[in-house]
């Protein structure tokens, strides 16, 4: 039977085992978190991005939840820069074309925010700039989409975390930790 794991990604952490980056300090990976053999990531997350990220022994079911071609829903609350109008939001509900090709639509929508663990780093805070938050649900994952999708409509993100990814959410997992499936 295949091990699915959810794991509750810190910023920092790398979405792979081991670092082959360069410089004399490594940078933190998966494996400073956790330490099952045979299990890798389904899908990424940034370096500079937190929440669930789902880690699996099959490489099928890898590759189902990771393809856009299955169309795998994930949500994030994403804190950006500025007060979005109706009519940035309106265009990420419609899809925009990025460098890279149109997206499909988003579903998008303001919400309060979310009660959620203190960053490290923090997300700079500007007293001059207001800020919100967003819940933003697409089907693809192209390389920081989310983050390109804002900046285009003029409101960069600040801190994005992924909270449910199909079926599976992060509620009730702390960062750093996990549970199976």
């Amino acid at each position: 039977m295949a091990r699915l794991i959810l794991f509750n990604k810190p910023c920092g952490v790398l979405s792979q085992f081991t670092d082959k980056g360069t410089g004399d300090s490594p940078r933190a990976t998966l494996s400073d978190h956790v330490a099952v053999p045979g299990v890798y990531p389904a899908g990424r997350l940034d370096r500079d991005s937190e929440g669930l990220l789902l880690l699996t022994d099959d490489g099928k079911l890898q590759a189902r939840i990771a393809s856009p071609r299955f169309k795998t829903e994930k949500t994030y609350l994403v804190q950006v820069e500025g007060a979005p109008e109706d009519a940035a939001l309106e265009a990420l509900r419609e899809g925009i074309t990025l460098k890279d090709g149109p997206t499909r639509p988003a579903r998008v929508r303001r919400i309060d925010p979310p009660e959620l663990w203190p960053r490290t780093p923090p997300v700079r805070y500007r007293k001059s700039v207001p800020d919100c938050w967003l819940e933003i649900t697409i089907s693809e994952g192209r390389n920081r989409q989310v983050r390109r999708m804002t900046a285009h409509v003029g409101h960069p993100t600040l801190r994005l975390v992924r909270w449910r990814i199909g079926e599976w959410t992060l509620d009730g997992l702390e960062p750093g930790a996990w549970r199976d499936a």
